[in-house]
């Protein structure tokens, strides 16, 4: 759009565009402003985020870029985040697409090279380094609240711990937040979920007064300590959180579509996976209230069998933490105990079954069918929101399972079988970081 000053001037230039191309040696008087000439108004100078205002917009930015890592998508490739790579390479979708970038993912064979790895690795980082620019612009510009600070360092520790469950142990946390980029040095699986745990902590230090970002807070940490096997400081670190409780990602026309919907409802490249690879769930056969589907129609790649998915619409908000799971960790919590209370844990389950109307559930009797409907149940509660991937290891790092399973196994339906990665590789990008020596072990729960 030309402003009206940039008429102005290109019609005081008309008579020298004139005269040059009637005698070039003619010359022309000098115009002093550029023939067209507008400010971006979309351009913000660093200098500007100097202020309460700009640490203001930096905190905005970074929960931005928290929908991105989740059920956004990276704003430089259009590609999808860890919530529905993660479910891709579990067993809540399967690849209804030509893209060998999902097909490989879906068959649990990655390459390092896979771009569409690259981006969700990317958003994970933008996600936390954009926390952490907000936290210290807030601490000298913008004091107070203080409880914006405890809202930026719960995106910290939520993108630690979802690329710890994501990604193959070696995990880099570099910190570009500063002039001069800090690499991070790879941590082991269990030291990334420790380094989540002391984010959350540093969000509990400070968030004293707004109870949104404490139960956010909280739930994060229990996630953390279950991820650790540390159930009861689990369960304690949840234990007040209200099952109402729910912290949400939004989407909507003007600023992002819900990539649950655009990749399934839409354009069809993902489908809601049913008994994926003999191991999965029967997520559409089961009919459950918590998960409606609709099957019919050809998937993006022009095959009968595509299924949709009814939970999230275009601009549904996606909670990722929420009472739910701070009760779903303290029934783990019960069925760990020892002795085991398994009253009590069919107790907490039948709670939450009966505040949305589904019937109660019995005792399976076993040990080992208490420890499946126990994930069965976080499987349903929770599909969609980047949780089962991690919790697919979980049951191979800390219930013994083997990863064939638990993960899609035997023959893949486009051609081959499935291979062994259990965890998304850490893209061949990270080798920019010098500190990046280790090895990624994509079958390592």
């Amino acid at each position: 759009m030309i402003s009206r000053t940039s008429g102005v001037r290109v019609r005081l230039a008309l008579p020298c565009i004139a005269a040059f191309t009637i005698a070039l040696a003619g010359g022309c008087e000098k115009v002093t402003a550029p023939l067209l000439k507008a400010t971006d108004p979309d351009i913000i100078n660093p200098a500007d985020l100097a202020s309460p205002d700009g640490a203001e917009a930096l905190r905005i930015g970074a929960l931005g870029r928290l929908t991105q890592m989740t059920t956004g998508v990276d704003p430089v490739t259009g590609n999808e985040g860890v919530f529905l790579l993660g479910g891709l390479l579990a067993d809540e979708w399967r690849s209804g697409d030509t893209f060998q970038q999902r097909n490989e993912t879906d068959q649990r064979n990655i390459d390092s090279t896979n771009s569409f790895m690259n981006s969700a690795w990317r958003t994970v980082g933008r996600a936390r380094v954009s926390a952490l620019q907000a936290l210290g612009a807030l601490r000298q510009y913008k004091p107070a609240p203080k409880d914006y600070q405890g809202q930026m360092w719960f995106v910290v520790g939520f993108a630690e711990n979802q690329a710890a469950e994501a990604f193959c142990s070696g995990i880099p946390f570099s910190n570009g937040a500063g002039a001069t980029p800090v690499y991070g040095d790879p941590l082991t699986t269990d030291q990334a979920f420790t380094q989540a745990a002391a984010s959350f902590d540093s969000a509990l230090a400070n968030a004293p007064d707004t109870l949104r970002f404490r139960y956010a807070a909280m739930v994060g940490k229990g996630r953390a300590l279950l991820n650790l096997g540390r159930y009861a400081d689990a369960a304690a670190a949840v234990a007040t959180v209200p099952a109402s409780f729910t912290y949400t990602v939004t989407h909507s026309l003007t600023t992002s579509d819900n990539a649950n919907w655009a990749l399934n409802n839409n354009i069809k490249r993902y489908v809601v996976a049913n008994l994926d690879g003999g191991t999965g769930l029967n997520f559409v056969a089961a009919a459950d209230p918590r998960l409606p589907t609709q099957s019919g129609g050809n998937t993006f790649e022009g095959k009968p069998g595509f299924v949709a998915q009814l939970k999230f619409a275009r601009s549904s908000p996606t909670v990722i933490v929420s009472g739910t799971e701070a009760k779903l960790i303290i029934a783990e919590a019960q069925l760990a105990a020892t002795p085991t209370d398994t009253t009590t844990w069919l107790r907490t389950l039948n709670t939450l079954r009966s505040g949305a109307g589904l019937a109660p559930l019995t005792d399976p009797g076993t040990a080992a069918g208490r420890v499946d409907l126990l994930f069965r149940e976080r499987a349903f509660w929770m599909w969609g929101t980047g949780h089962r991937q991690g919790d697919l290891r979980r049951l191979i790092r800390q219930y013994q399972r083997a990863p064939d399973s638990v993960f899609p196994t035997g023959a893949f339906p486009k051609g081959g079988n499935y291979g062994t990665d259990v965890a998304l590789p850490i893209p061949t990008s990270e080798r920019n970081n010098p500190k990046y020596t280790s090895a990624c072990v994509k079958s390592q729960a």
